[in-house]
């Protein structure tokens, strides 16, 4: 069982990818874990054939514990010799901790710059035509895994990250100038009963048979319920002009996320009671630091939070640049569980889907967690220096945040929004 960080102890085998016989490269994913932080995947050490499975699906082990060998005298296309032995030369690579069989392969720095790459590597970027120099490694020494190189290509080896949101989730039918008033009386004809009812829609098929949860769905159901449960929760929401923000965007082809989080980092080190955790009775404050969470959708894979550890040190463009890192590298499994913990305040950003207003559960144990809705253009009041008023039309977000009545007011949380508010509308357009 690999180390996946210095808060994880154990982790659950949830899939064997490979079985007892089965050929792998070195790199190659070779089994599923789950911890009590993330879901990932484990990538053998060596070349070879599995030579034996010791620890089976569903069962929980502590670090590591030896959970399957591999016979790398074998070679492709032999028989093995047994499924439970360990091949007839008896060398065998214990898939445990990286760093003791993953050398194996050669990570020694006496080796070519070309043998840091295994088959599978190789196989992969001239299948793909890559230029491996272009991919940044995430093994030891900066070694490149074929998870390295699938995230990649995923990403489009550096394509533009799609837009985090929409302008409107409402769009007219057809436009109102070409609308035929319709009249309001029409006449009818009787018809019989039997022909006026209309036979009623078949009703969509019910699933064959109750699936289980994923894990990950029970974990995140049993967070949210202790969440709840354990916080005093409570929901603050603030309306905020975008229009200067849609400007700066403008030139950067940005999202609106990076503005909205570099805003609210500010505002955590003025109201440092929300950028902090309350657990066992101790309301931790963090006064010079923000360590920001970002939930990252998986589809139907559930949610995740990594953390921007010392965001307060970033500018827009390099939290666009490690929100987009954080994102790919959750959705490709390659995040360690010391990048999901240690959060102080939780940013999730659900307007990108068009959503216009929410409820939050916060993400326990930070007091404080802020919703991101759409931006939306309304027509809104707007007075001038002398107090006139007009009507324009603006682009306008909402801005919940769901808060621990524990360990604050109300009238800190609305200050705080307040104060959000007018950074986010007094953004300044170079």
């Amino acid at each position: 069982m690999p180390q996946m960080g210095v808060s994880v102890a154990e982790g659950t085998v949830v899939e064997w990818k490979k079985q007892v016989g089965d050929w792998v490269e070195a790199d190659e994913i070779i089994c599923s874990i789950s911890t009590d932080k993330i879901d990932t995947d484990v990538e053998s050490p060596a070349t070879g054939r599995v030579a034996e499975i010791i620890v089976a699906v569903g069962d929980t082990v502590d670090v590591g514990v030896v959970m399957a060998k591999i016979a790398t005298d074998a070679k492709p296309g032999e028989a093995h010799a047994s499924e439970n032995g360990v091949g007839t030369g008896e060398a065998a690579a214990a898939l445990e901790a990286p760093g003791e069989a993953g050398e194996l392969i050669g990570d020694a720095t006496d080796r070519s710059q070309a043998k840091r790459y295994s088959p599978v590597v190789m196989r992969m970027a001239a299948e793909h035509n890559l230029d491996l120099s272009q991919i940044q490694g995430s093994g030891r020494g900066g070694r490149i895994s074929k998870k390295d190189v699938l995230a990649f290509l995923e990403n489009g080896g550096g394509a533009e990250e799609p837009p985090m949101h929409i302008e409107s989730p409402y769009r007219p039918d057809e436009p109102a100038i070409k609308r035929k008033p319709k009249p309001r009386l029409q006449r009818v004809e009787e018809v019989p009963a039997q022909a006026a009812a209309a036979p009623a829609p078949a009703a969509a098929a019910a699933p064959a048979g109750a699936q289980p949860l994923s894990r990950m769905r029970q974990a995140i159901g049993s967070r949210m319920v202790e969440s709840l449960q354990t916080a005093a929760t409570c929901t603050t929401i603030a309306e905020a002009d975008m229009s200067r923000i849609e400007a700066a965007r403008a030139a950067s082809k940005l999202s609106y996320l990076p503005f909205q989080a570099r805003a609210t980092i500010e505002t955590l080190l003025e109201f440092p009671q929300l950028n902090a955790t309350l657990e066992d009775g101790q309301h931790t404050v963090y006064n010079d630091a923000v360590h920001l969470g970002i939930a990252v959708s998986l589809g139907s894979g559930g949610l995740i939070v990594p953390i921007i550890r010392d965001a307060q040190d970033l500018s827009v463009e390099g939290l666009a640049k490690r929100i987009k890192d954080i994102a790919v590298r959750a959705r490709n499994n390659q995040l360690k569980p010391d990048e999901v913990s240690g959060g102080t305040f939780t940013i999730t950003n659900p307007g990108g889907y068009g959503s216009i207003m929410a409820t939050p559960v916060i993400n326990l144990p930070q007091v404080g967690i802020l919703d991101t809705e759409a931006v939306v253009k309304r027509p809104v009041v707007i007075t001038d220096e002398l107090g006139n008023d007009s009507i324009a039309i603006r682009s306008m977000t909402y801005l919940c945040m769901s808060w621990d009545h524990r360990a604050l007011d109300g009238a800190y949380a609305a200050q705080f929004l307040s104060a959000l508010r007018k950074k986010l509308e007094a953004w300044p357009i170079s």
